[in-house]
């Protein structure tokens, strides 16, 4: 019997309130396990707005230790009663240093470690750099109750490098929360394309499905987020995709028997010549 892995992506919006914001993404987590899914990826900070389109420094109290973040200790116990993964995305203080990260929570609630974001933008409506340190654990693979799966954070997915280094870990799916929309300094420059096509690249070019999960809705700040959450395949076809404005999760099965063999038929990472990339 093939290996199967059913993945998840959740597209919503998110206010000010912590608690109202767990509920709402609880009751998508919800129904994308009652469709079968087993990795169910929340989009990037789902605790709250999107606060870094400016330098305010009362956002730095909304940062909690990774273990006991709000959302790690609502999603552990809901992955344990449903028997699902669920990549959670947080806003980690460790001391005096502060990060954008992803707790992985395994099927059995379980914690199963920390990835910290490694690319950091600063630029209008995405000023990270006051808010992050860059991340320091390097890009890590997880392997979990389903499948060995690499997760990135929002401005890594524009990275090749990323998924590369993610897959020649043994990665089988790539996941990507995300929260990416306008350009307050453009009002002319609109990224949805470029976006999704560098992650089907990534999908291409590794042999390896990518699911991405962005929020919707405009924010209090004037930033309005386009969704267009995806779920693509090894070809880099988008066999599952959200709109701009629309609300709920997006469903889809692999078969992990196939694309391991599939990848290995490519030659992609048979013939990479590491002397050269120097």
């Amino acid at each position: 019997m093939a290996k199967t892995i059913k993945v998840a992506a959740i597209q919503t919006s998110y206010g000010e309130d912590l608690k109202a914001n767990i509920e709402k993404t609880e009751r998508f987590v919800r129904e994308a396990a009652s469709k079968g899914a087993e990795v169910i990826l929340p989009s990037e900070l789902f605790q709250g707005p999107y606060f870094c389109t400016t330098q305010e420094e009362k956002w730095f109290g909304a940062a909690h230790e990774a273990k006991t973040h709000p959302c790690v200790l609502a999603m552990a116990p809901l992955a344990k009663e449903l028997g699902v993964v669920i990549p959670v995305s947080i806003y980690e203080r460790d001391g005096p240093q502060y990060y954008n990260s992803v707790v992985i929570v395994d099927a059995g609630g379980k914690q199963l470690g920390v990835y910290r974001k490694s690319h950091i933008p600063d630029g209008p409506g995405y000023q990270e750099k006051y808010y992050f340190r860059p991340g320091d654990t390097g890009f890590k693979v997880w392997d979990t109750a389903f499948g060995r799966i690499g997760v990135g954070i929002c401005w890594d997915q524009w990275f090749p490098e990323a998924a590369r280094a993610m897959a020649i870990q043994g990665a089988q799916v790539l996941f990507y929360p995300t929260a990416i929309g306008s350009e307050p300094h453009d009002s002319s420059l609109d990224t949805r394309d470029p976006w999704q096509r560098a992650m089907q690249g990534h999908a291409v070019s590794n042999v390896i499905p990518v699911v991405a999960s962005n929020r919707i809705g405009t924010e209090a700040s004037g930033q309005k987020f386009y969704g267009s959450s995806f779920i693509a395949d090894h070809r880099g076809d988008l066999v599952q995709k959200f709109e701009r404005t629309e609300e709920g999760v997006l469903v889809h099965e692999f078969d992990l028997d196939f694309l391991d063999r599939h990848r290995a038929a490519w030659g992609f990472f048979r013939d990479r010549r590491t002397e050269f990339y120097r």
